[in-house]
């Protein structure tokens, strides 16, 4: 089931290719700073399949209901680690380690946390647990 619906997010993009992700994030925070949620960063590339992994994963009810909740999203193309290098490295994210990779700040920009060795660069073989678990970890405190 899971490779069926990988198979069609695949076909997919997820990360706009043109996109100014630094003023994406500019936006994102402005957004959180009036709903008090919090912001997480993807950063990754239409050819990853784990990166549709874990969009996959973010759709899914349980999870996109989450999200919609305690999140601003911001999907950060990454090319062929040629792109938004900068940004990856201001929020801590060493993309060598691979993609996808994520940052969370608080509604105020404030780095929460980094993905520092690639925790997600596995997210074909990650049971959808460990991605509740994640995103419930970090959701903003009320």
């Amino acid at each position: 089931m899971m490779a069926a619906a990988l198979a069609a997010s695949a076909s997919q993009p997820i990360y706009n290719e043109q996109a100014d992700a630094r003023r994406d994030v500019a936006a994102a925070i402005a957004q959180a700073s009036k709903t008090g949620r919090n912001v997480v960063l993807i950063f990754g590339a239409n050819w990853c399949p784990d990166c549709h992994a874990l969009d996959a994963q973010m759709h899914k009810p349980e999870l996109a209901s989450l999200i919609r909740r305690d999140y601003v999203v911001v999907d950060i193309d990454v090319g062929r680690f040629d792109k938004n290098l900068g940004l990856a490295e201001k929020y801590g994210v060493p993309l060598s380690k691979g993609i996808p990779a994520i940052s969370v700040l608080d509604r105020h920009g404030k780095l929460l946390y980094a993905q520092s060795q690639g925790q997600f660069a596995n997210a074909r073989a990650m049971p959808a647990h460990d991605f509740t678990q994640f995103f419930r970890k970090w959701e903003p405190k009320r």
